[in-house]
């Protein structure tokens, strides 16, 4: 257990890069997480979004790469870490995570996501980076290549591995395991463990550690949960009524790419600074429409599913569900954008008549009602 940032097992240049980057006190993810990887054991953290999970396996990480007594010291062979992330927006945070904690120590990484030219990804990899952080797809497109050999690696996180599979990366992730050393370090970080994930983590991790923090697939405490009965024609007004009522940023999902663009217009329209993003969108309008979130150019983001995890924003005080998810997990991950590192947030649903069905499911895998508005 890490009780604090302070302890001797980090050593003073870890200790510096994580208070330069902000962080205080480990939360209970990152304080039962970060000293079974520094003893070099496998790892499955299960815990709820929003609870520290990128630096949990970051700091750890980054310390065994830089200790001059570690055996993953050796720099410049080849990638000694590979992350695989779901989506390219979550595999972009991880990435800045790596540079703010460990680019004073030397530490370089390289970020291989897809939607990006592969001219910039293929001279990255000759400078040798330490960290590559990607996505499954184009990771397993540079091994086809064979552009990318990843016998050096010594460490393999797995993160939102509930998510990857989903997704329908199996294949890939299973093709990536096969070609990394038999003897590296794997960890493997979700919110949820499903059958298939678990199934992924007998075949491939050796007498893991395992962590749970609270419980899973729940939204977290600090969340406040209210649900709007509504007519899908009804919807628009009231995400506007409820924007000019209550302050603060605002994440709102849709359903699909075309009313992304459609209530973007009514939410511009009312006077709002709001962007969009969704998968029709190019990677560049992606990164604008975050990094403008993130830093308070648009108060407002709509977002279809591709964005329910991979949101690292802070101080997000509402999620709105203008459509309902299709399902329970689904709708924990939209809503944990909000309430994130010990914050609180509220999160509020819409749903129509059409929509019964999914509010039913939702709720009963809640064990409770969304309290009606």
């Amino acid at each position: 257990m890490l009780y604090a940032f302070t302890d001797s097992r980090l050593t003073p240049a870890m200790r510096d890069a994580i208070a330069r980057a902000g962080y205080s006190t480990p939360t209970p993810i990152q304080a039962q997480a970060i000293g079974p990887i520094l003893e070099g054991r496998d790892l499955i953290g299960c815990a709820q979004t929003g609870t520290g999970k990128t630096a949990a396996f970051a700091i750890p990480t980054l310390e065994l790469l830089t200790r001059a007594d570690s055996p993953h010291a050796k720099r410049g062979a080849g990638p000694r870490v590979l992350v695989l992330a779901p989506t390219r927006e979550l595999a972009l945070q991880i990435a800045q995570t790596f540079d703010m904690l460990g680019a004073a120590q030397g530490v370089r990484t390289l970020v291989i996501i897809g939607g990006e030219s592969m001219g910039p990804q293929l001279s990255g990899l000759q400078k040798k980076p330490d960290v590559i952080v990607g996505t499954p797809g184009r990771i397993f497109d540079h091994l086809e290549r064979r552009s990318l050999v990843l016998g050096t690696v010594r460490i393999i996180v797995l993160d939102e591995a509930d998510r990857m599979l989903d997704m329908g990366f199996a294949p890939q992730v299973e093709r990536i395991l096969k070609v990394t050393p038999l003897d590296r370090q794997t960890l493997c970080f979700s919110a949820t463990m499903p059958t298939e994930v678990e199934t992924l983590v007998r075949r491939h991790l050796v007498r893991p550690a395992r962590i749970e923090i609270g419980v899973s697939a729940k939204p977290v405490a600090r969340v406040t949960q209210r649900l709007y009965r509504a007519p899908t024609q009804d919807k628009t007004p009231l995400l506007l009524k409820l924007l000019g009522e209550e302050g603060g940023r605002t994440l709102v999902f849709t359903r699909t790419k075309h009313r992304a663009d459609r209530v973007a217009r009514a939410v511009g329209a009312a006077g709002h600074r709001v962007t969009r993003l969704h998968a029709d969108r190019s990677m560049s309008q992606r990164r604008e429409a975050l990094d403008g979130f993130r830093n308070g150019r648009y108060r407002v983001l709509i977002a279809t599913d591709i964005a329910a995890r991979g949101i690292d924003v802070p101080e997000i005080a509402h999620v709105v569900n203008f459509d309902m998810p299709h399902t329970a997990e689904d709708y924990i991950h939209r809503i944990g954008r909000t309430a994130r590192a010990e914050a609180s947030g509220c999160a509020t649903s819409f749903a129509s008549p059409e929509e019964h069905e999914q509010l039913r499911v939702i709720e009963r895998h809640l064990g409770h009602q969304v309290p009606r508005r």
